[in-house]
């Protein structure tokens, strides 16, 4: 097998000694090790083979500057930028294979910068021993990155760290062996995403039931607020022949800072490349209300509320809120350069708010669709259908739209 490229991302002033170790092993797995030094302070403890020096210049600045600074935010854009540019010229050479960033957090934030360049497919990971909750959220963003929690803190090598790199060495190797090569990966054509979650599980399995009759290849995505952005990510990479919304949420909790929240950007990769769109309103006019919720008294002490179990609940946005993600979603959809349709079942927009649930409030969802229409743009049409969400010819109408739009 022929050796793969794989760039090691650390400082060789304070991890000098565990980076030559993962060096070690990767090389002698038959692969070639191209060290990136983003040290900022110190010597290094060998030259790497992008260094300091080099990085800091294509990232504007002398190191000297860099190392003199007392702006540790700046220097850091400054040496991130620089990496960047220079493994991206790199790659244009067809010497990037994979990437692997080893050290503490401020290590793993910058590595994941870094990393965010690289599309589907390009093996990546992230070893660090401080992978907190709360700093992998940051990390992971929209990537397919695996994050290595290391345990043992990267000072000195033991036999504990010496196992950790090994470990670290093992997996990276593995993941370029497998990967195919670098900007090969391609979906069929007629390959359709599509956005779902367990409050929309059975219009989502009959939606994939009758495009797969029709010869299409779905991909479902998880609108949890990260395998959405996700989708959003790779139809900017140009996967994709057309997408189908059942859950657009992303949207609306990301006005309202809700778990599911997708980004700012969310529901605008598929206007700008132009491919055909249908959309459904799953779960817009609802939100959690648990104790793990942001601003969890404001939505908490709402008079509709359904538990679900110890720690979700969900109840529904208010009149005005609707309104207000309405102008919104008629604001990402009005910049489509290709089709758009929407469908509106009356009778319920997810599994939870059928009649009888005590989220069911059809004439509240009616202030969303009417401000929705007053904000849309001529030639983008609003269906409404007798129907439920999860009503198989509410399913069967959403993919009859998309074959027509197609």
């Amino acid at each position: 097998m022929k050796g793969k490229n794989i760039v090691i991302l650390g400082t060789l002033d304070t991890k000098g000694e565990q980076i030559l170790f993962l060096k070690g092993r990767i090389v002698g797995r038959g692969h070639r090790a191209v060290v990136v030094d983003l040290s900022m302070g110190g010597e290094p403890l060998f030259e790497a083979d992008l260094t300091p020096r080099e990085i800091a210049l294509a990232g504007g600045k002398r190191i000297e500057e860099v190392k003199a600074s007392k702006d540790r935010s700046m220097v850091t854009r400054v040496m991130e930028g620089g990496a960047i540019k220079k493994i991206g010229e790199l790659y244009s050479d067809g010497r990037v294979d994979g990437i692997i960033a080893v050290g503490g957090a401020s290590m793993a934030l910058m590595g994941a910068h870094i990393m965010e360049g690289f599309a589907f497919g390009m093996p990546k990971i992230i070893v660090c021993p401080a992978a907190m909750p709360a700093y992998i959220r940051y990390w992971f963003g929209t990537m397919d990155v695996a994050i290595m929690q290391s345990i043992v803190e990267f000072a000195g090598l033991n036999d504990l760290l010496k196992d950790v790199l090994g470990r670290a060495a093992g997996a990276i190797c593995g993941m370029v062996e497998e990967a195919l090569p670098s900007g090969t990966l391609r979906v069929p054509e007629g390959s359709i995403a599509m956005t779902q979650f367990g409050f929309s599980e059975d219009c989502a399995r009959y939606v994939r039931q009758y495009l797969e009759e029709r010869g299409y290849v779905v991909y479902p995505f998880h609108a949890q607020g990260i395998s959405d952005r996700a989708m959003d990510s790779l139809i900017d990479q140009g996967y994709f022949d057309g997408v189908i919304e059942i859950v657009p949420a992303g949207v609306m909790e990301e006005i309202f800072e809700g778990h599911r929240a997708a980004g700012p950007k969310r529901m605008e990769a598929a206007g700008r490349r132009g491919i055909p769109q249908v959309i459904a309103p799953c779960s817009i006019n609802i939100t959690g209300c648990g104790p793990t919720r942001k601003h969890h008294e404001r939505y908490a002490s709402r008079d509709r509320i359904l538990k679900i179990d110890e720690i979700r609940a969900m109840t529904r946005f208010t009149t005005e809120e609707l309104r207000t993600g309405a102008k919104v979603y008629a604001e990402k959809l009005n910049k489509a350069r290709g089709p758009v349709k929407i469908l509106v079942p009356t009778r319920g927009w997810s599994s939870l708010d059928r009649e009888g649930s005590v989220l069911h409030a059809p004439e509240e969802d009616r202030v969303f669709v009417d401000e929705l229409r007053k904000n849309l743009r001529p030639g983008i049409e609003i269906e409404e259908l007798d129907l439920h969400l999860e009503d198989p010819p509410f399913a069967l109408a959403l993919v009859e739209s998309f074959s027509r739009l197609r």
